[in-house]
C-alpha cells in the first residue's frame, strides 16, 4: 500500500522577472510572498494556509507559460507504476521526482511529500 495526493500547483513562467510574476499571483490569489523572495529565484512558493495545496512559481526557459501539478507520494515507484497502469507515461526520471505525461498530453510530476497532513489526508492505494 502507498499514499498520494496533489501537493503543488506549479505556475511555469517564461520570464527573467519571477519576482514580478510572483507579485501578480500573490495579489490575484490572496497569498503572501515569502520573506526570502528575490529577483534571482528559480522558484518562489507563495504562502498558503496550513494544509492547503502549495502554489509555486517556477522560472522556465521555454514557452509557452503553463501550469502543472505535482503529485506527492510516500512511494514514487509505486505511484508511477499505478499511474502507468491507467495510461500515463514517463517523460524523464530525476533523483527526487519523475515527470510524467497524462493521456491528455498534460505533464505532471511525482515526488516525495511536500506539505503537512500527508499521513492523515492522502489517498491510500493498494
Amino acid at each position: 500500500m502507498h499514499k498520494s495526493r496533489i501537493g503543488n500547483i506549479v505556475i511555469d513562467c517564461p520570464t527573467e522577472d519571477l519576482l514580478g510574476e510572483a507579485r501578480f499571483w500573490s495579489v490575484a490569489l490572496g497569498c503572501d510572498l515569502p520573506d526570502d523572495a528575490s529577483a534571482d529565484s528559480e522558484f518562489i512558493q507563495l504562502k498558503t494556509k496550513t494544509g492547503e495545496v502549495q502554489i509555486i512559481l517556477q522560472a522556465i526557459d521555454r514557452v509557452p507559460a503553463g501550469v502543472h501539478l505535482d503529485i506527492e507520494t510516500d512511494s514514487i515507484e509505486a505511484e508511477v507504476a499505478r499511474l502507468e497502469k491507467i495510461g500515463a507515461t514517463i517523460v524523464v526520471r530525476y533523483d527526487r521526482w519523475v515527470v510524467m505525461q497524462a493521456p491528455s498530453g498534460h505533464k505532471f510530476c511525482v515526488g516525495a511529500p511536500y506539505r503537512g497532513g500527508f499521513e492523515t489526508d492522502a489517498n491510500k492505494w493498494l
